[in-house]
């Protein structure tokens, strides 16, 4: 057989770049080889609605970040904060709104609603907040269970929310991913996702996972947890099988071989410990947050904010120390043992104490009228003599939101540069008398209460007029 002469010099000119280091390189090669996969799916497509220049003058304007200016003047340009302070001039071309004896304030932000999970009208067919399938359920995604025609949504609009956090619900302990949203009408709940906002994961403690499962009588799978207890093993075990799973990845991502194999429920929870993605804990007693601290400290994350949180007043100091924010109704207290201990001052006492300190819904109803809700907490403050001036209280609805979901760079206050979601109110919105008047989002006019006929209406409402409605 007679061998090329071109053969043999290839053959050896491979083996000396091999031999001298001159082929591709080895962590080129096993970079080539590494398998990847998409951490953002189901990335958001929203697009902010036409805008033209605003200049808002002569208002009370509350920056959101604990500022107040008299006689103030707002400035939208291009969807964004252009300009704050007073005597500012229109740009050519501008709508100018005087606001004299009205208040302007950052758009109100919950971080804990359940609209589009569980929707008006409230029937079975349309609860998807629950996955009750088993105490964790890492897996799901709240976004994959919103329903974007959900009325609520414009009479949140209505009530000055410019953006919200649909949470899934607190039947277990860790019930699955949120997503933040602009509260802009939209076909697809991915045209309402807030751009680049970070994902978050919603777990529960306390009585919900023990009576859904342990209580259930074995109905639903495994019976357990059935007890505290069992609460705080369910979440350690999850956390252990996820701190050998991102170990697997990070030695995969570093050395290359065979890669791991794809588990959804671990895919959410390494995304925790990577950082990536936010804790939200459904948690009223002040002995279980306690715990909940430590046990974030035992597997390397921090929980954004503990919701509900009706003994947060018992541990704020430590609250504060953690660093975490607490999410808390006004008044909401005694409807079941774990918030028996809830008291009207528990806003304003961890203002005090220095923690963060956040108004939040978890209610359709509720979330309308959530600068009452602040209002309310302000007022019990103040009876206990802590005077909490208005636009400090109105952190509570703006910036610690915002915070809470690592969106506070973008919104949560009328800093230049951020987005222009912006609320023109009546008048005080500390008083149960005020009415939002005109709310933007990007700097777009998406509700003007002086011109009913333009309000957003959803395709599920046409025809089907409620009580007061103007449409």
């Amino acid at each position: 057989m007679r061998i090329s002469h071109r053969l043999v010099a290839g053959v050896a000119a491979a083996f000396m770049l091999s031999a001298c280091g001159g082929g591709k390189d080895e962590a080129a090669e096993k970079k080539e080889a590494e398998i990847t996969f998409d951490k953002n799916p189901y990335p958001s497509t929203y697009s902010p609605y036409p805008n033209a220049p605003v200049l808002i003058t002569n208002a009370t304007i509350l920056d959101g970040e604990g500022a107040r200016i008299e006689n103030g003047s707002l400035l939208l340009e291009d969807g964004k904060i252009s300009a704050i302070g007073s005597d500012l001039e229109a740009p050519e071309g501008a709508m100018t709104i005087d606001a004299s004896g009205r208040w302007v304030t950052p758009g109100i932000i919950d971080n804990h609603s359940h609209l589009g999970v569980y929707p008006s009208p409230g029937v079975s067919a349309h609860g998807d907040g629950n996955e009750i399938s088993a105490p964790v359920t890492a897996e799901v995604w709240s976004e994959h269970g919103v329903w974007p025609q959900d009325p609520g949504f414009t009479r949140a609009l209505a009530g000055g929310i410019t953006s919200l956090q649909i949470l899934p619900g607190s039947a277990n302990l860790i019930g699955g991913r949120g997503v933040i949203v602009k509260n802009v009408p939209s076909r697809t709940v991915q045209g309402m996702k807030f751009p680049n906002a970070p994902y978050t994961l919603k777990m529960a403690c306390g009585e919900n996972p023990k009576r859904v499962y342990g209580y259930g009588g074995g109905r639903f799978p495994g019976g357990a947890p059935y007890s505290r207890m069992g609460n705080m093993a369910g979440y350690r075990s999850a956390w252990i099988r996820a701190t050998e799973y991102k170990r697997k990845w990070d030695k995969y991502e570093k050395e290359g071989g065979e890669p791991p194999a794809r588990d959804l429920e671990l895919d959410t929870l390494a995304g925790v410990l990577n950082g990536d993605i936010l804790v939200h804990m459904h948690c009223y007693r002040a002995d279980e947050m306690a715990q909940i601290m430590d046990m974030s400290k035992e597997f390397g994350y921090k929980v954004a904010s503990f919701h509900h949180a009706v003994e947060s007043y018992k541990i704020a100091d430590k609250l504060a120390e953690y660093g975490t924010c607490s999410s808390m109704w006004a008044d909401w207290w005694g409807f079941k043992m774990e918030a028996y201990d809830g008291i009207r001052e528990n806003i304003p006492l961890v203002h005090k104490a220095g923690a963060c300190a956040i108004v939040h819904s978890d209610s359709d109803v509720g979330i309308q009228r959530l600068n009452q809700e602040a209002a309310k907490a302000w007022s019990d403050g103040r009876k206990i003599g802590i005077d909490i001036p208005e636009e400090e209280a109105w952190t509570w609805l703006s910036i610690n939101p915002a915070k809470s979901l690592g969106i506070d760079d973008r919104t949560g206050s009328l800093k230049p540069g951020k987005m222009a979601d912006v609320v023109i109110w009546s008048g005080d919105p500390f008083s149960v008398y005020t009415k939002a008047d005109q709310v933007f989002i990007d700097g777009a006019l998406m509700y003007d209460r002086s011109t009913p006929e333009s309000d957003p209406v959803t395709d599920f409402e046409i025809g089907q007029p409620g009580e007061g409605d103007r449409k």
